[in-house]
């Protein structure tokens, strides 16, 4: 008899990235694509002068997260992107929290990622094309004071 899968566990599978949400302080927005949810920690390269070994240590340094990157379709009158990004002034800009979730069936988060104090640092407009056949896609980098991730 065949496995009709009803047995199976919920652990053998990896989670699918194509059910996601975006949180930007209150307000859910919907993207097409999120990328670079990254954080590194910058070796430091240390040898003391009287070591016998001819090679310099790696130590852990300092952590280092990249900007996000979401993409999302132009809709007639979203202007939510440049609205945030034109409240740069002098050096300052309201920074936000901005929640990632990766969900499940449920709808419920699975993974969860948490960028603090985030703000814009580039906007790009859609491309035109007169013989395209694409949807207009804009995009937005953020940057961010910190990474952080949760597993529901």
């Amino acid at each position: 008899m065949a496995d009709d899968g009803a047995a199976q566990s919920t652990s053998v599978w990896p989670l699918p990235k194509f059910y996601f949400q975006v949180k930007w302080d209150t307000e859910v927005m919907s993207f097409q694509e999120v990328s670079g949810l990254d954080v590194e920690s910058q070796p430091i390269e240390y040898r003391l002068g009287d070591s016998p070994e001819f090679s310099t240590i790696k130590m852990p340094g300092i952590k280092k997260s990249g900007n996000v990157t979401m993409k999302k379709g132009v809709y007639t009158g979203d202007n939510k992107f440049w609205d945030w990004f034109s409240e740069i002034k002098m050096n300052t800009i309201k920074r936000v929290p901005v929640t990632i979730s990766l969900l499940d069936e449920n709808g419920d988060g699975t993974m969860v990622w948490t960028l603090a104090n985030a703000w814009p640092t580039k906007i790009t407009g859609t491309d035109l094309k007169s013989d395209g056949n694409e949807v207009a896609i804009e995009t937005i980098e953020i940057a961010h004071e910190g990474l952080t991730i949760e597993n529901g």
